[in-house]
């Protein structure tokens, strides 16, 4: 049984959600709803990274999108069009900090 989600766990999937889809902000497209990728590089098969390693992606890119425009869909071909998911994850934790910035110093 998956282990819940502590209280600040919740709150970093919030705050990081909150950013939108890092995808169609690069391409572009800022503003797009996103659902919260945990990232796999390093990961074990099966074994989902940190709650902590997580970057947004709309529905589109994440799972819904098809070969090679869902993650999910196409590791390889999504990383060569998009960007890693390290790098993805570097610029979220950018992005989080004028976030946190905006909204009160939390």
């Amino acid at each position: 049984m998956p282990k819940s989600k502590t209280k600040s766990e919740k709150q970093y999937h919030q705050d990081v959600a909150d950013l939108g889809c890092l995808v169609c902000k690069n391409i572009g497209h800022p503003g797009s709803p996103a659902e919260i990728h945990h990232i796999r590089d390093g990961a074990g098969v099966g074994r989902k990274a940190s709650h902590f390693e997580v970057i947004p992606l709309c529905a589109s890119h994440h799972r819904t999108g098809g070969w090679g425009i869902a993650f999910h869909a196409g590791k390889r071909e999504w990383e060569e069009r998009y960007g890693s998911q390290t790098a993805l994850l570097n610029q979220v934790e950018r992005e989080l900090i004028e976030y946190r910035e905006r909204i009160v110093g939390r």
